[in-house]
């Protein structure tokens, strides 16, 4: 992967690490909601609910528009399906280990 590629993982892993976060990321894969909206099922402010989406936003997890004076956010489905390919990917690599360090067993 490319630096600009690990920059995006990161920046996908941080957005991911956050409890509030990831259940944002659910509701606006399920479909699109107002950020006024999301925001009245959090016990934080408002602006607190604001930063949360913009780091899924900057994370490329999710799009934001504006609909008249509502900011709406809808999840991005492939880049999730991105994140579930790196995290197969260090599946593989592990398995791959975990069956070498088998065979090395087995064999002394």
């Amino acid at each position: 992967m490319d630096r600009t590629g690990e920059d995006r993982a990161d920046a996908m892993f941080h957005a991911l690490a956050d409890r509030t976060r990831r259940d944002i990321l659910r509701r606006v894969l399920a479909g699109e909601h107002s950020v006024s909206a999301l925001a009245e099922d959090y016990d934080m402010s408002f602006a607190a609910v604001q930063k949360h989406v913009a780091v899924l936003e900057r994370a490329g997890l999710l799009t934001k528009r504006r609909s008249g004076r509502q900011q709406l956010a809808s999840g991005d489905v492939e880049a999730v399906r991105s994140v579930s390919s790196m995290l197969a990917e260090l599946e593989t690599l592990w398995r791959g280990r975990i069956d070498r360090i088998d065979t090395f067993l087995k064999e002394h």
